[in-house]
C-alpha cells in the first residue's frame, strides 16, 4: 500500500481537489450540489473548520479550508463530507456506479475516487492564486465563456467582500501550473 505523505500544520489553510469515480458528472444537477453543501455543513458543525473558497464543477470540486488552531484533521472532515453525500446521493439518484470488489471490501460506494489532492497553502500570494484557480476553473473547463455566469463557486460571496469586480476573470488570470491544482 502507498505511503501518501501530507502537510499537517494546525490552524492550516489548505487546498483540496475532490473528484467522482470514473469522472461522472454527478454535480451538473443542482440537487446533488445542495447535497454536497448540506454535507459540508453537516460535518463542519462536529469538526469545525471555515470554508474560504470553493467551486463545484460537474466531476470534481475545489475547496480552500482553514483549519482550527488546534485541530488538522482534515482527512476525517472530507471522509465524513464523503459519506454523507453519498448516502444521501445515492437516496436521492441511486448509484451511478456500482462499486468494484476493492471499493466493496472498503466500504466504498463508487461515487468518489479514493483519495484526494491537497496542498497546504504557504504564504498570501499562495492563497491568493488559489482562490482565482478556484473561481476561474468553470471557464478553463468551458463550462462558461465568463466566471460570473456560474453559481456554483463562492465568486460572488468575494464580489460583495470587494475582493473581486463582477466582471474579474474576462481574461485568465495568472495562476499557477493546473497540475499544483489536482487536475
Amino acid at each position: 500500500m502507498a505511503n501518501y505523505r501530507r502537510v499537517k500544520i494546525e490552524g492550516g489553510i489548505y487546498f483540496f481537489t475532490l473528484v467522482t469515480h470514473y469522472r461522472k458528472p454527478i454535480f451538473s444537477v443542482d440537487k446533488a450540489a445542495n447535497l454536497f453543501l448540506e454535507a459540508i455543513n453537516h460535518v463542519k458543525n462536529f469538526h469545525p473548520f471555515s470554508t474560504l473558497a470553493f467551486c463545484i464543477l460537474p466531476d470534481h470540486i475545489h475547496l480552500l479550508w482553514e483549519m482550527p488552531i488546534d485541530d488538522v484533521d482534515y482527512s476525517m472532515r472530507i471522509s465524513e463530507i464523503k459519506k454523507r453525500f453519498s448516502k444521501g446521493f445515492i437516496e436521492e439518484f441511486g448509484n451511478p456506479n456500482l462499486p468494484n470488489t476493492s471499493q466493496q471490501r472498503r466500504g466504498e460506494t463508487g461515487i468518489w475516487q479514493r483519495r484526494f489532492w491537497e496542498h497546504y497553502v504557504r504564504d498570501e500570494e499562495d492563497l491568493n492564486n488559489h482562490i482565482d484557480y478556484i473561481h476561474y476553473n468553470p471557464v478553463k473547463h468551458g463550462l462558461v465563456m465568463r466566471v460570473n455566469q456560474w453559481r456554483g463557486s463562492s465568486f460572488f460571496d468575494f464580489v460583495k467582500q470587494g475582493f473581486y469586480d463582477v466582471n474579474w476573470g474576462q481574461s485568465e488570470p495568472k495562476i499557477l501550473d493546473p497540475h499544483l491544482f489536482g487536475e
